[in-house]
């Protein structure tokens, strides 16, 4: 069978104007669409959607999606009080689905994440149509290993409940890592269920994510850095991200390599990174803090000579896909990271691609900046190598694409 005219409903928690769906959504339903999926998506848009600007902006994505054949729909999200908030949104979303599958005679539901398989599953059993559970992470471990929630509150065994229907109930599987679906495929949800499974890694838009040698000296020379190695971060501090740990780290590299300069592109409290690196003593000339737009970060990546990112380590991390590997990745950057993410380990120890940090202490850190000058000697040959394996594992349209187009394609062909 083939893809073209297959409707198919994605439901996506995350809005459309959020930088998230802006790199994690859209860009896999434009290539779909290009296969001939017809879409029709359905998304939760924050409150400064609903602002003259962010109209004004809806209506240039409208325009846009719908130019590659995609039937974009929003309804509001809510946030607070949390239970009530998101219990509110899901039956919004059923009534409004329902009349979306109805109207455009939809034969599959893309479900993205937990709160959309809420809705997706209540539709299936209405309907009689294929479902797809995309697992993001486990969504109830994560609040429980981010301190947010304990094993026996009300909020954990109502997400796991969910999570274990909607497994139960999906045609299609979608996890993020390798590590997680030994473990996920054991449950009991998944036991005597014979299901579809796919997984497809966070990708990267790589036309976009990639080395180029005139940012690289402008931006350079615009940082000061002609003469520095420079170490970049990437995305928000603190949360899952280790911040101290990763200025602890800096602080080891600069004794091995007296040039090093820490380069945090991150969008606010930067009062914070300034607080950490002066408790460890390094001076402003010796790191560099600011907010970059989107478009941006990749000329400020190709700036750099490594990437870093240190993700605290638990059992739902395990299911975790950082999207800032691609992205470094793509931008021809090795990378330093922690053990016990997704699956980076692999990723180090199989790709050759940078160093892995098994342990936040000290000798760790000077066993990831030695093995990192290995990689600081040929900068091309390094550069050549991360990209071939961006592309090869994080490609949103060769990997990514190709991946939903398959798993689509086997769950619409499946009469069981």
């Amino acid at each position: 069978m083939t893809l073209s005219n297959r409707r198919v409903l994605y439901i996506s928690y995350n809005g459309m104007l959020d930088p998230l769906g802006q790199s994690q959504v859209i860009p896999y339903l434009k290539e779909l669409s290009g296969a001939g999926v017809s879409f029709t998506l359905l998304s939760f848009e924050r409150s400064h959607a609903y602002t003259r600007e962010g109209r004004e902006r809806s209506d240039e994505l409208r325009g846009e999606l719908a130019a590659s054949g995609i039937d974009w729909h929003w309804l509001r999200y809510h946030k607070t009080p949390s239970l009530p908030a998101t219990s509110y949104d899901v039956l919004s979303g059923i009534r409004y689905g329902s009349r979306l599958v109805r109207r455009k005679q939809i034969e599959m539901i893309h479900a993205r994440s937990h709160i959309p398989a809420t809705i997706a599953l209540r539709l299936k059993r209405r309907f009689g149509v294929k479902m797809i559970f995309d697992v993001r992470g486990l969504m109830a471990d994560e609040y429980v290993d981010a301190g947010h929630w304990q094993k026996d509150s009300v909020p954990y065994r109502i997400t796991k409940s969910v999570e274990r229907r909607a497994l139960a109930g999906a045609d299609g599987i979608v996890t993020l890592t390798e590590r997680i679906w030994p473990i996920i495929k054991e449950w009991e949800a998944l036991r005597n269920h014979n299901v579809v499974h796919e997984v497809i890694p966070c990708c990267a838009d790589l036309e976009l994510f990639r080395f180029s040698r005139g940012d690289r000296d402008r931006r350079r020379t615009e940082l000061g850095l002609q003469d520095r190695f420079a170490i970049v971060y990437s995305g928000s501090i603190d949360g899952w991200y280790l911040t101290e740990s990763m200025a602890d780290f800096f602080v080891t590299l600069r004794k091995q390599k007296g040039n090093a300069h820490f380069l945090w592109l991150t969008p606010a409290r930067h009062e914070r990174v300034h607080d950490l690196m002066r408790e460890r003593g390094v001076g402003e000339s010796d790191y560099t803090v600011l907010a970059s737009t989107p478009r941006d970060v990749p000329s400020y990546l190709s700036a750099a000579d490594v990437g870093l990112a240190f993700i605290k380590p638990c059992f739902s991390k395990l299911a975790s896909s950082p999207t800032k590997y691609a992205e470094y990745l793509g931008c021809g950057l090795p990378l330093i990271i922690n053990e016990g993410v997704g699956d980076s380990d692999a990723l180090i120890t199989r790709e050759k691609v940078g160093a892995l940090v098994r342990a936040f202490v000290e000798l760790e850190y000077a066993k990831a900046s030695a093995a990192i000058e290995s990689f600081a000697g040929y900068p091309e040959q390094t550069r050549q190598r991360a990209r071939e394996v961006a592309e090869r594992l994080f490609d949103v349209r060769r990997v990514g694409a190709e991946r939903y187009a398959r798993l689509y394609e086997t769950v619409l062909d499946n009469t069981g």
